[in-house]
């Protein structure tokens, strides 16, 4: 028979005491990123159900904070824009509580990052929004333009199991390359290495926390777009700041919609994990801090996927009346299309998916050329009845209008540069679409551009600088490489999106500034919408202005390509 081991009650006591002590506690961190108006399990645009959003985090969420004692929950931003869920709260029903504050406060998330989707918004929904969460928006390297302090608030303070978290939030600082400064109005943007290091200096000095979080709405590959480690402002910097400045515990991130979880080596030869949780309320990033005494923590990390969770029942309850709202409005038939449209077209040809948004831009400025791309691959719109969702698929985001000066040869440069980060040689790769090794676009299918206004082929046989032949102007009229044309462009791409005016043609901003000749500062998809109502049977010109060629050479690898990508 074993001996029972009696201990004295005040042993027990002090053995309890120190288990309990704030020098060993574990804390468990959740946060979403670019959640993109995933907010319920069912996609408004394609009218379907759908495996993935907010509420079925929420449920995760749930069950952390039911299983442990101390839980912090943040979000690295892009939360205003990407589906009919949030534009009806930022433009249509602007009087009501914002479905994203009625959520984001239910879920009583510690802080959110601001993302440049948010910004694009405008001041008039982001300002709204925000003053109406009851958790602090950071970002640390907006600043006020009038007095040099912070727009938003740069860091918050967290206590959880009696240790103190610092939170420092950044946003990527390429804004002004992308949006008119209507949007950002009041605001400068700082290099984040150089923010976050002075915000890691101030709270460190002031606040002396037990870890330092960092929460940025900025990528991970600071090469993108020809940048790099050097660059001033780099729009995806997060990487830079874990290796270039010492104090962080964890950065969690978001803007490039990928998949990470790297343990990073700050200066000092401190290792914690960079986080990356995608985009869509798929996956959420899960950290656990360990405090052992008052060393700095152990971090751990992973990601979890929520797809097999079912929504959150108290979400789903709160938000029934806001969600019935959104689908009602998602679901309003605008019109009648007479034929199927694919986006995937758009990659091997001219198509109707592209000529709906060609003939808004050419209407609205009246230029003689235009250029777009398709913000989505895979979207299909069946012929019949044409909804309010079916726009979110023909034009994704909230891009306005502008139209500018261009000379002939600077009109054939931006195709070159356009589709030189489209297209392959067949002969050499065995594919004419860049795809990486999943047979998936591998390039940013948003900045494959194509143009309307002139008709031309493309040769992807030939080396850059020698595939587009314009052949005239649609009208008939010849084509020019001396004359200056008129030409309308998304503010995504006037501002510098996708490097074509920068890159592609050398220009300098200034230079771009000049050759403005109109800004229409409505956005595509609601002048477009606009169009379709005013019609009793949806109609647009089918343009048929440009193909690949020679055509009996590349089309067994558009029929190939185009499988691939189903």
């Amino acid at each position: 028979m074993k001996r029972l081991l009696i201990i004295p009650l005040t042993v027990i006591s002090i053995l309890i005491m120190l288990s309990c002590s704030p020098s060993n506690t574990t804390i468990e961190l959740i946060y979403t990123t670019d959640v993109h108006g995933a907010l319920f399990p069912y996609n408004y645009i394609t009218g379907r159900p759908t495996n993935h959003s907010l509420a079925q985090a929420a449920s995760y969420i749930e069950q952390v904070r039911d299983t442990a004692e101390n839980v912090l929950l943040l979000d690295a931003g892009d939360i205003l824009q990407g589906t009919p869920a949030v534009y009806y709260y930022n433009f249509v029903d602007t009087t009501d509580t914002h479905v994203i504050a009625d959520m984001y406060n239910h879920l009583k998330y510690d802080a959110i990052a601001v993302g440049n989707h948010d910004i694009e918004t405008g001041h008039s929904v982001y300002d709204r929004v925000f003053s109406q969460l009851n958790m602090p928006v950071l970002a640390g390297n907006a600043i006020r333009k009038d007095n040099g302090t912070p727009y938003f608030q740069p860091y918050t303070i967290v206590k959880k199991g009696g240790k103190k978290i610092a939170i420092i939030g950044q946003i990527t600082p390429h804004i002004p390359f992308w949006l008119q400064e209507k949007y950002w109005e009041g605001m400068d943007f700082e290099d984040m290495i150089v923010s976050s290091q002075k915000l890691v200096n101030y709270v460190k000095e002031n606040e002396k926390p037990d870890a330092i979080i960092g929460l940025f709405h900025s990528g991970y590959d600071y090469t993108y777009n020809n940048s790099d480690a050097d660059t001033d402002k780099n729009e995806n910097a997060s990487m830079l700041v874990a290796e270039k400045v010492d104090g962080f515990d964890c950065i969690l991130i978001g803007h490039d919609h990928k998949y990470y979880t790297p343990m990073v080596t700050s200066p000092s030869g401190h290792k914690f994990p960079l986080v990356d949780a995608g985009t869509a309320a798929h996956k959420v990033g899960h950290l656990t801090l360990q405090f052992n005494g008052n060393e700095r923590p152990i971090v751990k990390s992973r990601l979890v996927s929520v797809e097999e969770y079912e929504p959150s029942k108290s979400v789903m309850a709160k938000l029934a009346d806001k969600e019935k709202k959104i689908r009602d409005y998602s679901s309003t038939i605008v019109g009648t299309i007479k034929e199927n449209i694919s986006s995937n077209e758009a990659l091997f040809g001219s198509s109707k998916f592209q000529d709906i948004v060609h003939h808004t831009m050419l209407k609205h400025t009246g230029a003689e050329i235009s250029f777009t791309a398709p913000l989505r691959l895979n979207a299909n719109i069946k012929k019949g009845e044409l909804s309010v969702g079916d726009m979110f698929n023909i034009y994704r985001y909230e891009n306005t209008l502008n139209e500018i000066s261009l000379s002939g040869d600077e009109i054939k440069r931006y195709l070159e540069y356009s589709y030189n980060g489209w297209v392959c040689n067949p002969d050499e790769t065995g594919h004419l679409i860049i795809l990486n090794e999943d047979n998936w676009v591998k390039n940013e299918y948003f900045n494959f551009d194509t143009a309307v206004g002139i008709d031309y082929t493309v040769n992807p046989f030939k080396p850059y600088g020698e595939r587009i032949s314009i052949l005239r102007m649609s009208n008939g009229e010849p084509f020019d490489p001396n004359k200056i044309y008129t030409v309308a462009m998304n503010s995504y791409r006037y501002n510098g999106g996708g490097g074509h005016l920068m890159q592609g043609l050398g220009l300098s901003k200034a230079e771009i500034e000049k050759r403005l000749l109109k800004v229409i500062l409505r956005d595509l998809r609601g002048l477009t919408l606009e169009d379709l109502q005013s019609m009793d049977e949806i109609e647009f010109p089918s343009y048929n202005n440009w193909k690949f060629v020679p055509e009996d050479r590349v089309k067994p690898f558009i029929i190939k390509d185009s499988e691939l990508l189903k």
